[in-house]
C-alpha cells in the first residue's frame, strides 16, 4: 500500500528551489531601493549632523543665550531627522500622504492632550527670544520673589531670599506680570520712620541723612533722599530712601534701618510708638 504522505524528496526539493526564486526576485525587485534608502539614510543623517553643528557655531557667533542654542539646536535636528524618515519611508514605496495623514493626526492628538505643557513650550521660546530676564537677575513673578536659577523650555527656577527654590510655568510667566529689579543694575531703598511730633523737622531731616551719607554701600548719585511723607495720628513720617547696587540692595535696607534708629537716640529725637493705659476704677 502507498503511504498517505505526498511529500516525496522531489517535492520537497522543488518547493525549496521556488522559495528561493521567488526570494531571489524580492531581492532582485528591492534591493535597488532598499539600498538607495540605506545611502539617503546615512547620508542624510551626515548631513543633519553637520548642518546642526554649522547652526550653534552661527548662533554662538550671534552670542544667543547657552540654553536657547541647545534648544534651537535639538528643534532643528528632529525636524530635520523626521523630514529623512520621509523621504527614505518613500524611497521605499511606503505612501507619503497617507504618512503624512498619520503623523499630523497623531499630532493633533498629542497637542489636545498636551495643552498645558505646549503653552509652557511656547512661554518659553518667548523668554529665551525677547529675554525680559537672564540667570542671575533678582525678578518678582506670580507672586513669588528670587533670583532666577535655570531658565529651562517649560519651567523657569529661582531661589527665594529664603533660599527657597520655585518652580513657575514659563506658560504663566511668560503672560504675567514681570519685576525684574535687577535690569537698570541699582535699586532704591524705601523706608518711613516716623518721630514724634515735638521732633525738629530739620533736625531729623539733617540726622537721617547723615546716616545715609556714612553708609559705603549708599550711591551717591542718585543722591539719598529724606522727606516728610505723613502727618500720622501719633508721628511725622519721613520718607528715608537711599540707592544702592541690587547687590548691595539688603544690606542697605537693613543697615540704614538701625543706623536710624542709634542716630536719632543719640540726637535726643524720640520715635513714638503706642502706649496702654491702665484704668483704676474706684470702689
Amino acid at each position: 500500500m502507498q503511504d498517505g504522505n505526498t511529500n516525496t524528496p522531489e517535492v520537497e526539493t522543488e518547493t525549496a528551489t521556488d522559495w528561493l526564486t521567488q526570494l531571489k526576485n524580492v531581492i532582485i525587485e528591492y534591493a535597488p531601493a532598499v539600498i538607495a534608502a540605506l545611502v539617503i539614510l546615512i547620508v542624510g543623517l551626515f548631513v543633519i549632523n553637520m548642518v546642526v553643528k554649522l547652526a550653534k557655531r552661527v548662533m554662538e557667533k550671534r552670542g544667543l543665550d547657552a540654553t536657547l542654542q541647545k534648544f534651537l539646536g535639538n528643534l532643528l535636528s528632529w525636524t530635520l531627522k523626521i523630514l529623512l524618515f520621509v523621504i527614505v519611508a518613500s524611497k521605499l514605496g511606503v505612501e507619503t500622504t497617507s504618512f503624512a495623514a498619520v503623523i499630523g493626526a497623531a499630532g493633533l492628538a498629542i497637542g489636545l492632550a498636551l495643552q498645558g505643557s505646549l503653552s509652557n513650550f511656547a512661554g518659553g521660546v518667548l523668554i529665551m527670544i525677547f529675554k525680559p530676564f537672564k540667570i542671575g537677575d533678582l525678578i518678582e513673578a506670580q507672586g513669588v520673589t528670587g533670583v532666577v536659577k535655570e531658565i529651562q523650555i517649560f519651567t523657569t527656577q529661582l531661589n527665594t531670599p529664603g533660599n527657597k527654590l520655585a518652580i513657575i510655568p514659563n506658560g504663566s510667566l511668560s503672560n504675567g506680570n514681570i519685576i525684574n529689579y535687577s535690569a537698570e543694575g541699582i535699586l532704591r531703598v524705601d523706608h518711613v520712620i516716623g518721630v514724634s511730633y515735638d521732633a525738629d523737622i530739620k533736625q531729623t531731616k539733617e540726622v537721617l541723612m547723615q546716616v545715609m551719607q556714612a553708609n559705603d554701600k549708599v550711591l551717591k548719585d542718585p543722591a539719598p533722599t529724606v522727606n516728610v511723607s505723613e502727618l500720622a495720628d501719633s508721628s511725622v513720617n519721613f520718607a528715608v530712601r537711599p540707592w544702592s547696587t541690587t547687590a548691595n540692595y539688603w544690606d542697605v535696607y537693613f543697615k540704614v534701618l538701625e543706623d536710624a534708629k542709634i542716630a536719632l537716640d543719640a540726637a535726643g529725637i524720640e520715635i513714638p510708638y503706642p502706649h496702654s493705659v491702665e484704668i483704676h476704677k474706684g470702689e
